[in-house]
């Protein structure tokens, strides 16, 4: 199933997006968001009056905003590749910096990790 998430806004410590699914697909599917290996509490997936269209709104928990970068890795349920991805630089914030690709790098392996251990538990 193909999915496109549009960012539409940032507010209030609230990342706000729109969710595209192909295929047909009538309910929304189930989000998960990582900081720090950690799920997001609160993510919100609703429908919108648009066929295949979802609202995604995502908490910033108050102990990510402070000084250094916070890396968000998006994931549909059941897929190991992220959706997508943002972060928040705060403090002394350097340009080009890529300690935010090695924090999504850190969230892509930890959820690779953690379906790997699922799958080999069950065999």
């Amino acid at each position: 199933m193909a999915y496109e998430l549009t960012k539409t806004r940032f507010k209030e410590a609230v990342w706000e997006g729109q969710l595209k699914v192909g295929g047909g697909e009538k309910r929304p599917p189930e989000i998960t968001v990582l900081w720090r290996d950690t799920a997001v509490i609160g993510v919100r997936v609703s429908e919108m009056n648009t066929q295949n269209l979802f609202s995604v709104q995502i908490p910033i928990p108050d102990e990510a905003i402070g000084d250094g970068v916070q890396t968000f890795a998006i994931f549909v349920d059941g897929q190991t590749e992220a959706l997508d991805s943002f972060t928040l630089i705060a403090g002394e914030a350097v340009g080009d910096d890529l300690r935010a690709e090695v924090e999504l790098l850190r969230a892509e392996l930890d959820m690779l990790k953690r379906t790997f251990r699922m799958h080999f538990n069950e065999g």
